[in-house]
């Protein structure tokens, strides 16, 4: 006799739940089922495997040794078939989830990292989709409903849209190796501003960037500008060649201050910084996936208080 071809699932479930609870009556309780039906069915499985799983004659409930090594198989075999429904369920239900989300270019966060690892080990089969824009398109993009979730730098919350602080970024004054200001400890505000700037495009816009606003309103830097642009490598690209100082980062900007390719420009005792937050749609306009994922931002917030 083919003894696995044969093998009768339903008895070994049974034969588990008898084990497992110690008592052919329980058993019989829990399945729903007489005694002598649960009985029969442990008589059959012993027939077909051809061994005697459990004493008969004890005064207890006592699995044979043969009858203990079963009960472990089915143990991990009905655990493996409980974890594959939940994994088939949990399937079907992110199959086709999606999280797209705009941020400034070359954010670097501990948090942020934390929110995407958590986020995946949760729903693995949800897609993530990015794109870097500046803060002010960021913003304007929310609005117009051409996006609805958004990691930006603000000077304050939004009215209009759910703005949740995340952090401080910290920034710093960088000149390039060529600059004549490279190396020095200490500088002349006086002599920096006259200094050409390299600024943050939507820094000279509406909205603004509010490390620059700073800068140029409490000490009257960057009224000259020699340089432009929305993307950070390219802002960083023109004060390494020389063509002004500007404004990056502090942890962006620590490699290159290594390598020798920037020097910070102490300027101001205070730190310089700005707010990153998460810019989002109406809760309602977001779709399940992204619901979640704005639940785990404010999860990790209260968890972790300290990030912020």
């Amino acid at each position: 006799m083919d003894q696995q071809s044969d093998l009768n699932w339903n008895l070994l479930r049974m034969f588990y739940v008898i084990a497992k609870e110690q008592s052919i009556t329980k058993a019989a309780q829990r399945l729903g089922l007489s005694q002598p039906s649960v009985s029969n069915a442990l008589q059959k499985l012993e027939t077909q495997l051809e061994c005697q799983l459990v004493f008969r004659d004890s005064r207890h409930f006592e699995l044979t040794t043969r009858g203990d090594k079963i009960f472990q198989e089915c143990r991990d075999i009905f655990h493996s078939a409980e974890r594959i429904n939940l994994l088939g369920r949990d399937a079907e239900e992110e199959e086709r989830g999606r999280v797209r989300y705009l941020i400034v270019s070359n954010l670097i966060s501990p948090m942020l990292d934390e929110m995407l690892r958590l986020y995946h080990q949760r729903h693995p089969s949800v897609v993530f989709q990015s794109e870097v824009k500046n803060s002010q398109s960021i913003v304007r993009s929310i609005q117009q409903n051409r996006a609805t979730l958004g990691f930006c730098l603000l000077a304050r919350p939004l009215v209009n849209l759910p703005s949740i602080r995340l952090f401080r970024e910290e920034f710093s004054v960088f000149c390039g190796a060529e600059h004549p200001l490279f190396g020095q400890d200490s500088v002349n505000l006086r002599d920096l501003q006259r200094e050409p700037f390299i600024s943050f495009a939507c820094a000279t816009e509406g909205m603004g960037l509010e490390p620059m606003t700073v800068l140029r309103e409490g000490m009257r830097l960057g009224n000259r500008i020699n340089g432009l642009s929305t993307n950070i490598e390219e802002i960083r690209r023109m004060i390494v060649a020389g063509l002004g100082i500007g404004l990056l980062p502090l942890m962006t900007s620590d490699e290159d201050v290594r390598r020798g390719d920037l020097w910070p420009l102490k300027i101001s005792d205070e730190p310089i910084g700005a707010d990153v937050y998460l810019v989002h749609a109406p809760m309602e306009k977001l779709s399940p996936s992204e619901q979640k994922f704005v639940a785990i931002v404010q999860e990790l917030l209260a968890l972790y208080p300290d990030m912020a």
